[in-house]
C-alpha cells in the first residue's frame, strides 16, 4: 500500500506517537470473568513499522536488528493474512501455540513477537537515555548501554558480534535528531518534547505487553 504525501512528510515518531495513542491492549484478568486478553495485530505491526524506520536512522549498527525485524513482521503478517478472523488479537495466538507445544519453537508466530516486543524495549530504551542529559554520553554510549539492557541477554554470538562491529558507525547525536527532526527547521526542544510523548506511551505499552507474555512462560525466550 502506498503511503499518502501526508504520511510521508511526518515524522516516524509522530506516526508512532499517533499508532500508540490509539492502540489499546486488555490485559488478562485474575478471573473466569474478566475479558480475555487481546493484543490488536494490525495496530502492532504497525507500531512495529514505524519503529523500524525510527531504527534506520540509527545506521549501518541496525543491521541485523533491522533484518529480524523485518522478518518478523512479515511472519505475523502473513499469520494475519491466513485467518485474519483468528489471528487478529496476538494474545490469542500466544494462547494457541502454547496450548499446542510449539510457542517456542524457532518459526512460531510466539517468538515472533517476543522479539518484535524487545526490538520495542530497545527503542524505548534508546530513547530514554537519549533524553538523560550526560554530558559524557554520546550517540554510540546511549546505543551500546540500550543493546545491553534489552537485547543483548536474549542474543547468540553472532547478532552480538554483528552488533560490535556496526557500532562504531552510529551517527553523532545532533546528527540523528536532525534525521528523526519532521521538519528541517525544527528546534531540539521539539524534537525532544516529541521523544517524551513517544516513552510515556511505549513504557506502559510495553509493561502490558511483558506481563502478557509472563502469563505464557514467554518472556525468559533466548534466540537459538
Amino acid at each position: 500500500m502506498k503511503r499518502s504525501r501526508d504520511t510521508e512528510k511526518r515524522s516516524e515518531i509522530n506516526s508512532a506517537i499517533e499508532e500508540l495513542s490509539v492502540l489499546v491492549i486488555v490485559k488478562p484478568g485474575e478471573n473466569h470473568e474478566a475479558p480475555p486478553a487481546r493484543i490488536p495485530t494490525k495496530p502492532f505491526l504497525s507500531l512495529c513499522y514505524m519503529i523500524l524506520q525510527l531504527l534506520d536512522k540509527v545506521g549501518p549498527t541496525m543491521v541485523v536488528i533491522r533484518q529480524d525485524i523485518h522478518q518478523n513482521i512479515k511472519r505475523l503478517e502473513a499469520m494475519y493474512e491466513s485467518n485474519p478472523l483468528i489471528n487478529s488479537n496476538l494474545a490469542e495466538i500466544l494462547k494457541s501455540e502454547t496450548t499446542k507445544g510449539i510457542a517456542k519453537k524457532r518459526i512460531s508466530g510466539s517468538k515472533s513477537f517476543v522479539w518484535l516486543t524487545r526490538s520495542l524495549d530497545f527503542t524505548s530504551a534508546l530513547l530514554q537515555a537519549l533524553l538523560v542529559k550526560e554530558p559524557k554520553k554520546n550517540m554510540e554510549q546511549a546505543v551500546q548501554e540500550s543493546y545491553d539492557a534489552t537485547l543483548k541477554p536474549w542474543h547468540g554470538w553472532i547478532a552480538s558480534a554483528a552488533f560490535r562491529v556496526g557500532i562504531k558507525l552510529v551517527p553523532d547525536t545532533k546528527t540523528f535528531m536532525d534525521l528523526i527532526s519532521e521538519k528541517d527547521e525544527e528546534d531540539r526542544d521539539t524534537i525532544t518534547e516529541k521523544m517524551q510523548i513517544l516513552v510515556s506511551l511505549l513504557v506502559p505499552f510495553l509493561e502490558d505487553i511483558h506481563s502478557i507474555l509472563k502469563v505464557y512462560k514467554l518472556d525468559r525466550l533466548k534466540s537459538n
